[in-house]
């Protein structure tokens, strides 16, 4: 059994408002998915991703009022990928963001591929990498925008950064049970620090790779606003995350045991340097109760929440997204 890659990573948003603009009039992603967390029905939990709302390019964001900072550190997963066609796409996010007060740094190569690291108003460190003809997981299809060609688009998740103490306890979880396979490392852009070491499940590629850094000197991380909740693996099928399910209940790893979010099944466990990972289904999808073609533009909840959506909506402040 192998991983097809990331399915989705999941933030903290404390204004959805701004969040919801960032991503979809300065990204230009798709708002997929507007619900709620399944297990705080009183917030919102909003979905980005391509033009279809396919696994692999969702990133997604629970909306907490109130949230403090970040305090960064260990134990936490540090930045998350989002993946562009080319290096030409990159000066064009470059030159975007410049011009619009985004904060960002230059264009540098992680992991032999060039990469822009930015960030938005909360501090969410985000990284675009450039495919430039590289094998692995299928790009997802571009969301049309006038001011940004389709051919410079996000087209799904890159790999996911995670910072701990110790890289071994992770990396075993990772290639023993997990699948992954080691395929090397390149230098920290932080300091004087170990290697950033690479781990790729499926056919690899940029959508299918973890990225671990060694931090000793950090203390674990204090997270808010911008920062991660999780990250969720690809699984092709129910019978395949029946599967998964054994293999990790075996590990006694604290877990979740399964659940059902409708649009996918999930199953959520820590690995030892406490970093939250889930397993995802890439069906039923999120067109299971709305059009492909007005994806995001109602409140959606899963069937076993309907009954309650007088209940939910009046304990939902209004959301004004425009």
């Amino acid at each position: 059994m192998q991983f097809l890659g990331i399915h989705h990573v999941s933030l903290l948003t404390s204004n959805a408002e701004e969040n919801y603009r960032f991503f979809t009039k300065v990204l230009g992603m798709r708002l997929v998915k507007k619900t709620v967390n399944q297990d705080n029905t009183q917030s919102y939990h909003l979905f980005y991703g391509d033009a279809k709302g396919n696994p692999g390019t969702e990133i997604t964001f629970f909306d907490i009022a109130g949230l403090g900072r970040t305090y960064e550190g260990v134990s936490s997963i540090s930045s998350t990928g989002l993946r562009v066609k080319d290096t030409e796409a990159l000066m064009f996010w470059k030159k975007r963001f410049t011009e619009i007060g985004v904060k960002h740094e230059e264009i540098v190569k992680r992991a032999g591929r060039d990469s822009l690291l930015f960030q938005d108003s909360e501090g969410t460190k985000l990284i675009l990498v450039a495919d430039n003809g590289e094998k692995g997981v299928a790009p997802g299809v571009p969301w049309e925008r006038e001011d940004i060609p389709s051919k410079y688009a996000i087209i799904g998740l890159g790999p996911v950064t995670l910072t701990v103490k110790e890289i071994l306890p992770t990396a075993a979880i990772l290639t023993n049970v997990m699948g992954f396979r080691h395929i090397g490392s390149y230098p920290s852009l932080k300091g004087d620090y170990a290697p950033i070491e690479v781990y790729a499940t499926g056919e690899g590629g940029s959508g299918a790779e973890v990225h671990i850094e060694a931090r000793p000197d950090l203390p674990r991380e204090r997270p808010g606003r911008g920062s991660v909740h999780h990250v969720a693996f690809r699984i092709p099928n129910e019978e395949e995350y029946n599967r998964w399910v054994g293999k990790l209940k075996a590990t006694r790893l604290p877990n979740s045991g399964r659940v059902d979010r409708y649009y996918f099944k999930a199953f959520y466990f820590r690995e030892p340097n406490g970093i939250l990972f889930e397993l995802s289904t890439d069906t039923p999808g999120f067109d299971a109760d709305e059009p492909i073609e007005t994806l995001g533009e109602k409140l959606a909840l899963p069937p076993f929440l309907e009954s309650k959506r007088a209940e939910i909506e009046a304990s939902l402040r209004p959301l004004e997204l425009n």
